[in-house]
């Protein structure tokens, strides 16, 4: 599903997705977007942050609150971090400022699909582990049931949240570069000036730390992310 209010673009992107071949549902708003989610659920929905009547982000948080686990990707104008922050908070699982460019588009959808295919199959996480309790100091994962705690608080994350968090602690002390990252998230290297991995490494430290809780994942300058205990 498509929901972007622009007609050039929403024209553009259906033409684009359709001789990719895609079905496309289209809708110029976000209460249209809600209405054709709950009548005819897709397998993905790319979503426009600026909308009339009901924005993306306001649909997607709704989505997640009705436990609509369904892959979402926003596409937006807005290019500062803290719009990114916004839309992953919203709980979308990717993001792609505009203008972009239709293949890195098309590589990110395929992307996300995989993922939502890998784990209907019940592969048990990125790495296809089993679904036994994954622990580093007081933080807790349960693959098998995508739950994470910690203090005895259920931290909500989203798709790539999880994935993220459960590839970081199952490699606990390793460091992993960002390569190797992108690879095994997102299945794609969006290369050295793509932002979106260090936005959402700093939103986990945001969930993971919030209540002053020790920090658990740190940047090793240069290389990558390693998650370990560290000092508060």
């Amino acid at each position: 599903m498509l929901a972007e209010d622009d007609r050039a673009v929403r024209e553009s992107l259906v033409r684009a997705l359709t001789l990719e071949g895609y079905d496309v549902i289209a809708v110029t708003n976000g209460a249209q977007a809600l209405d054709a989610l709950r009548e005819n659920p897709p397998d993905l929905v790319l979503l426009d942050v600026s909308m009339p009547h009901v924005d993306g982000l306001t649909v997607c948080r709704v989505l997640r609150s009705e436990h609509n686990q369904v892959p979402v990707l926003m596409l937006t104008a807005r290019t500062e971090t803290s719009d990114r922050v916004a839309g992953l908070d919203a709980g979308a699982d990717d993001y792609l400022p505009k203008p972009f460019d239709l293949d890195e588009l098309f590589a990110r959808m395929r992307a996300l699909l995989r993922r939502a295919q890998h784990h209907g199959a019940g592969s048990g996480g990125p790495d296809g582990g089993s679904a036994e309790l994954l622990t580093l100091d007081d933080l807790q994962l349960d693959p098998a049931g995508r739950r994470a705690v910690r203090r005895d608080r259920e931290l909500e994350l989203s798709r790539t949240e999880f994935d993220l968090l459960e590839l970081m602690v199952r490699n606990a002390g390793i460091v992993l570069d960002h390569t190797t990252i992108y690879e095994r998230i997102w299945h794609y290297d969006f290369g050295p000036d793509s932002k979106n991995l260090a936005v959402y490494i700093g939103y986990l430290r945001r969930k993971t730390e919030h209540d002053g809780s020790r920090r658990l994942i740190h940047t090793v300058r240069g290389v990558g992310y390693v998650a370990r205990v560290g000092p508060t």
